[in-house]
């Protein structure tokens, strides 16, 4: 059996012992244990920020957007018995949204994103509405729901008041401005400065907590008419909302829709889903996939180490070559003696990377609170990624091809070393000092 023979040699190669290249080998197993261990920790936390993302967007966001080209959309309640018939369509809702200032006290201003929607049939409740973490889902009258980073931020609480100045056209109000500077009547000019900007004073009924940053942070939940007098905008919305059973078809029936709104609606804008968060999306994916190739490079350093100590045994066991193959151990026999110690390493790299890296993953947020906390150093802010924890998800796949590209770039590594080795000639390595 020739596979036995060269696997027995193999092992007693790589056996421990207290030489230069029993350290040169426990080095090459840790490079490709690091290496595998990094490529399992990013390429699973990279594949998790994605679908979690997905998530986020799907449970907060309608699949499609119809707006007005950048102006209201006029004539609106056409349009919701027109989507019905389509079969895909679940449910659609008209929504007013835009920029505001919210202000809850003597120097607590910030900026936020309004979003009017109708209660009862505004999908985008029912992703709210799990997400409730203090009050509840009340948006009757003059009242709101707030994201709970954005309550902190105004230090507002359930009961609380907070007025609400839409950003919109500030033209007339520089006007008013210049004008009440040196106007005769200074209380007539303010008055008429005031009734240009229509704020809007509502009352705190609900926060909610996404988990995803941005939402928590910016976004601010009133009743579609309380968005309508805002803006002034009469009758008219900023959009329709529209949810599918099928998020994922979103592009096929966003053809379909603006096909059926056309003749009527020629000035419409029909977006997915995907299209409003097409930059992020496309980011995360060439990142992730950069990311792999990049970290790659690990297991080819340690490949390198691979080689190295194979080359070192090669000498080494020059004369036991000699001996084997002047019993005549065939050349293919010498190749597996070495060719399986690379293997070995490999496997050995892979049993040992893989633990390594599941461990990271297991324990990823309790790490990043531990340094958050005793050193102060922040690896994952919010601000910048949206999540307050680390997200992750492991796709078997994924693992499959990081556990084989090691092996193979392993098995590689000591391909050259074996071929030297088999091309000794008995005699030059009897002869080998």
């Amino acid at each position: 059996m020739q596979l036995p023979f060269s696997f027995f040699l193999a092992l007693r190669f790589l056996k421990p012992k207290r030489t230069f290249v029993s350290v040169i080998t426990v080095i090459s197993v840790l490079g490709v244990t690091l290496g595998i261990a990094v490529l399992i920790l990013v390429i699973s936390v990279m594949t998790g920020f994605d679908l979690e993302l997905r998530r986020k967007v799907l449970g907060f966001d309608p699949h499609i957007v119809v707006t007005g080209a950048g102006t209201p959309l006029a004539g609106w309640r056409d349009i919701p018995p027109q989507l019905a018939e389509f079969r895909g369509v679940t449910r659609s809702a008209p929504f007013v949204q835009g920029p505001v200032l919210l202000a809850s006290g003597p120097g607590e201003v910030r900026s936020a994103q309004i979003r009017g929607v109708d209660p009862v049939t505004e999908g985008v409740q029912d992703g709210v509405r799990n997400s409730i973490v203090s009050g509840e889902f009340n948006l009757d009258g003059e009242s709101c729901i707030l994201g709970l980073e954005l309550a902190r931020t105004l230090q507002v609480q359930i009961g609380d008041k907070v007025t609400a100045y839409p950003a919109k056209d500030f033209g007339p109000v520089l006007t008013a401005l210049n004008e009440a500077e040196g106007a005769e009547n200074p209380k007539a000019a303010i008055a008429k400065l005031r009734s240009l900007v229509l704020p809007m004073e509502l009352t705190v009924r609900g926060l909610f907590s996404s988990g995803r940053y941005q939402y928590d942070s910016d976004v601010l939940l009133v009743p579609l008419q309380i968005a309508q007098e805002l803006y002034g905008l009469e009758d008219n919305v900023h959009g329709i909302s529209v949810w599918l059973q099928e998020p994922y078809a979103a592009p096929v029936y966003a053809d379909k829709i603006r096909s059926k709104l056309y003749p009527a609606f020629s000035n419409i804008d029909v977006l997915t889903w995907i299209d409003l968060n097409r930059e992020i999306f496309d980011a995360i994916r060439l990142e992730r996939n950069t990311m792999f190739f990049l970290l790659l490079f690990i297991v080819i350093v340690a490949a390198f180490s691979i080689m190295n100590t194979l080359i070192t045994v090669t000498v080494l066991k020059t004369r036991e070559i000699g001996v084997m193959k002047a019993l005549g151990a065939t050349r293919l026999q010498i190749v597996w003696v070495f060719l399986l110690q690379g293997m070995a390493v490999g496997v050995f790299g892979n049993l040992t990377g893989v633990g390594l890296g599941l461990s990271i993953l297991h324990w990823r947020n309790e790490f990043k609170d531990w340094l958050a906390t005793r050193l102060g150093f922040e690896i994952f802010p919010p601000g910048i990624y949206q999540f307050r924890e680390i997200p992750a998800e492991l796709v078997p796949a994924d693992l499959a091809i990081i556990c084989l590209s090691a092996f193979v770039i392993c098995s590689l590594a000591a391909l050259f070393p074996a071929l030297v080795a088999a091309r000794l000639e008995p005699v030059k390595a009897l002869r080998h000092d």
